[in-house]
């Protein structure tokens, strides 16, 4: 059986990977859960803890919904708590809300790794069926490769494009 939507898909979870990679260049460990403080102005937007773990809920969801062994990728038990959608972004002056950066970090490059992967081995014919996450995310994406191309671009670029702004708000160079 061919596999190129998976492939096309799986580009753009590359491509978001090294542009991921080239945002985190710079950016103080001690930075990583503020907020962005331009003028000594604090703004209150998602800063990089909160969009690299809210992300990382996103990789082994792909993961387990194509199939695939997902314990070796799962987040830890409190990240949805911290990262979902519903959750707001708190500045996190002392370390003590948000797990550390590493931790954060790892949790987001495995997970999408293994979902680059995963798209990349699953056969087109379960791209083109019916997206089995019922409600509105059916509404918006009907085929499970909609729904994937949507979390590897569309929602991942929309995320990380946060960090660029909260970058430049913290006097970095862009990505």
């Amino acid at each position: 059986m061919a596999n190129s939507i998976g492939n096309m898909i799986a580009a753009s979870c590359s491509f978001g990977l090294m542009y991921a990679e080239r945002l985190l260049k710079d950016i103080a460990v001690e930075d990583f859960a503020r907020f962005a403080r331009p003028g000594g102005e604090v703004v209150n937007s998602n800063h990089p803890a909160f969009v690299f773990g809210h992300l990382s809920l996103y990789g082994p969801r792909i993961v387990e919904n194509l199939g695939g062994d997902v314990s070796a990728v799962a987040a830890p038990e409190s990240y949805p708590g911290l990262f979902s959608k519903d959750a707001t972004c708190q500045d996190d002056p002392q370390g003590s809300i948000y797990p550390p950066r590493d931790a954060i970090l790892d949790q987001f490059f495995t997970g999408y790794r293994a979902a680059e992967s995963m798209l990349r081995e699953t056969e087109d014919a379960k791209f083109v069926a019916e997206n089995p996450v019922e409600g509105r995310l059916r509404e918006l994406f009907p085929t499970t490769g909609a729904m994937h191309a949507f979390y590897v671009s569309g929602h991942f670029m929309s995320h990380l494009g946060q960090v660029s702004a909260w970058r430049r708000m913290m006097g970095l160079a862009a990505a």
